[in-house]
Formats: structure tokens, sequence, C-alpha cells
């Protein structure tokens, strides 16, 4: 692996990779959230999501999920919503050197709040 910035982090490989994930995951839901969307294009907000984060550095998997149960249903010029934190269910494996990380943002009922968290 050759990394230019390895020299500004002064940390282990699965410090380094938790932090990217971290970043992957920020980016995620502050770039999409207000996304507008609806039962048209939630599969392809979805790919255009995923397809984004798999071209960052480090990411060796990628999922994400829209909950359909949460879109509006109905056909005209007003059926769209915004796309929301607790509509995201999104899964990413970041390798660094020898330290592979799964991290998710996905909402959990209990705290009213889309996390996002190290799996593994």
């Amino acid at each position: 692996m050759n990394d230019l910035a390895a020299e500004f982090f002064k940390c282990t490989d699965r410090e380094r990779a938790i932090f990217e994930a971290g970043i992957k995951l920020g980016s995620i839901y502050h770039q999409y959230v207000g996304m507008p969307i609806n039962n048209k294009n939630v599969d392809s907000a979805e790919k255009a999501i995923m397809e984004g984060v798999k071209v960052q550095p480090f990411i060796s998997e990628a999922s994400v999920k829209i909950r359909r149960d949460s879109l509006k249903s109905g056909e005209g010029t007003y059926s769209y919503q915004s796309l929301t934190g607790e509509m995201m269910d999104v899964e990413i494996s970041v390798k660094y050197g020898n330290d592979t990380v799964t991290a998710r943002m996905s909402y959990i009922e209990k705290l009213n709040y889309p996390l996002m968290y190290l799996e593994d």
C-alpha cells in the first residue's frame, strides 16, 4: 500500500481504518440528507450513494439501503420528500494496512437517532 498521507497519522492501522470509516459515514450523512427522493428514484439514489463512497480511499465494500417503508406513496408533482438520516442504512468496510473494520449508520429506534458505529 502506498499511502502518501501516512506520515501525518500517528496511529495504528486499525485506528486509521476507524478514522477513515468515520469520515466516510459522516460525508454520506451530510452530503445526502435533504436529497429529494421518492419511489421512482430510490434505487438510483442507493446506487449513487454506494458508488460515490466506493471510490473513496480504503473502502473495500459498501452497502446502502433506503427504508422503503418511510417513503410517501403516490404520484404527482408533490409526491417526493427529503431523505433523512432515519431512512438510511449504510454499511462500509474499510481496509487499511492489515486491518479491516466494518462501520454502519443505521436508525436505532430506542435512541431515536441515526447512529454511526463500529460493527466489527
